[in-house]
């Protein structure tokens, strides 16, 4: 009976041996390293796909958009524009060097290692792209557009109409130097918004170009000061300064 009774009893559990017990911390670090790596690649990817497909951090190398950017901030650049939004007059634009407007400068050295990583992250879009061959500036005209400065009250005018600038830096007057462009095919005339301190359109006339930057070389439109987050703000594109423009083909 009891011999009977015993087939039928479960066995007892039995006891992990030691080699079990020191696997266990192991295989629970392993995972969770495993973890944070799969974390932190989807990160990185995520990052990539954003910088590749909708913004991209650049930084501010000089005082030509003062004040509306001061040197040091960092922007986010929409690549949705150009795109599937057109860029507007008043839009602030980041741009690669159409040609001649920049000297070439040599980038920072961090040694092997560090170079490898900086790229890395700029690749990814963890850190802000390096602004040495770009330009930042506010759209003034459109293709076609008539730009001319300056009037008798010394204001820039597109297709016959005046502009209220009151973006500019105060104390900037539109434009220390006269000039009559018309704007051509698949460019756009900018200018900085700190107007005595803008290398900008205006000062490259003599480039193939004409001064204008094709918009093929436009990264995308400036739309948020993230840092330092003092001056966390929108930028806008201050449709009032354009009010009553027409359309290049009814301008003068």
């Amino acid at each position: 009976m009891v011999d009977q009774q015993a087939r039928h009893e479960a066995p007892p559990p039995e006891e992990p041996n030691a080699r079990s017990r020191s696997r266990g911390p192991l295989a629970g670090l392993v995972a969770a390293v495993r973890e944070a790596a799969i974390v932190v690649v989807a990160a990185l990817l995520l990052s990539l796909l954003v910088k590749t497909f909708l913004v991209q951090a650049f930084y501010i190398p000089s005082e030509s958009m003062e004040n509306t950017l001061l040197r040091g901030d960092r922007v986010l650049v929409s690549q949705l524009t150009p795109g599937p939004f057109d860029l507007q007059r008043g839009d602030v634009v980041v741009f690669e060097d159409p040609g001649g407007w920049l000297q070439p400068e040599p980038e920072a050295d961090h040694g092997a290692v560090g170079n490898a990583l900086v790229d890395v992250l700029t690749f990814v879009g963890v850190l802000p792209s390096n602004s040495g061959q770009h330009l930042i500036k506010r759209v003034i005209g459109l293709p076609g557009d008539r730009v001319v400065c300056c009037d008798a009250q010394g204001r820039t005018t597109v297709n016959g109409t005046p502009l209220q600038e009151d973006f500019l830096k105060p104390g900037s007057i539109s434009s220390e130097i006269d000039f009559d462009v018309t704007v051509p095919a698949g460019s756009l005339w900018v200018e900085g918004d700190n107007r005595q301190d803008s290398g900008d359109s205006r000062y490259h006339q003599q480039l193939p170009q004409g001064g204008a930057v094709p918009i093929d070389d436009v990264v995308g439109r400036a739309v948020v000061v993230v840092w330092p987050f003092d001056r966390l703000s929108w930028l806008g594109r201050h449709p009032e300064a354009f009010a009553g423009v027409p359309a290049p083909s009814a301008g003068g």
